[in-house]
């Protein structure tokens, strides 16, 4: 894969991601964090009211958790948002692990991450954009932090698992699925096929938490998540059973 190309084209089109402007290692894994399952528009104005409110690790491993849920409710996924104040705990006390993956939460995509855009490291960020790009274009580039930017924003913009746009991709002329015809792109689910997300369990998760957060009703249907909700320490329920989001 010819990289020259790839750089010049990220450097003309990069969008301005607040996250893209640091390196520092705690602001960067709090943004890989949200990034998780999340599309990064969504996550811009989340993650600057996070770092507004808890600018360093020891602030965030201080907070209580309630105070951390109500900043990440509605991003979803709100276990994400306690394993990050976990990571910080153990942070806060013990120092950064070599070992990123030991932290809570933290895979091997999120430990590559925070050594390549915080530290410079020559190493892979491997995420679904990354392996879409190599499996249609048939080679993977040599890893950097700004190789590592191009090819997730090429993956997110240009090279999507829908609608891939090969006539603006940088990439093009080199690329195996282009000379092919095209890539393969697999058949929409038919409507109705497969169950609405408003539907879903983790839906209603998110809207029991943000109910407890706000003191409003739980929503119908709240019983059948309480005691996962429970389990993961998205709340805690008294002697008569009441819920409620725990402060520590």
């Amino acid at each position: 894969m010819l990289t020259g190309p790839l750089l010049e084209w990220y450097e003309q089109v990069k969008r301005p991601l607040p996250w893209r402007a640091t390196r520092d290692p705690y602001a960067i894994l709090v943004s890989e964090v949200m990034l998780q399952q999340t599309q990064a528009a969504r996550v811009v104005a989340y993650y600057e009211r996070f770092l507004a409110r808890f600018p360093d690790v020891a602030s965030l491993a201080a907070a209580e958790r309630a105070d951390v849920l109500r900043l990440w409710s509605g991003l979803g996924h709100n276990r994400r948002a306690l394993a990050l104040r976990r990571a910080a705990t153990v942070i806060a006390e013990q120092g950064w692990p070599a070992d990123l993956t030991e932290l809570p939460g933290v895979g091997p995509y999120t430990a590559a991450a925070v050594a390549s855009f915080a530290h410079g490291a020559e190493v892979a960020t491997v995420d679904t954009n990354w392996r879409r790009v190599v499996a249609r274009h048939g080679s993977a580039p040599a890893p950097s932090p700004a190789v590592n930017q191009a090819m997730m924003e090429l993956g997110a913009t240009v090279c999507g698992a829908r609608r891939p746009r090969c006539a603006a991709c940088p990439l093009g002329g080199t690329c195996a699925a282009a000379a092919a015809g095209g890539p393969a792109i697999a058949p929409r689910a038919r409507p109705g096929s497969r169950p609405r997300f408003e539907d879903s369990d983790r839906f209603l998760r998110g809207r029991v938490v943000a109910a407890l957060l706000s003191g409003a009703p739980l929503p119908g249907g709240a019983e059948r998540v309480l005691d996962g909700l429970e389990r993961d320490g998205l709340l805690v329920r008294d002697k008569e059973g009441h819920a409620a989001v725990p402060r520590r």
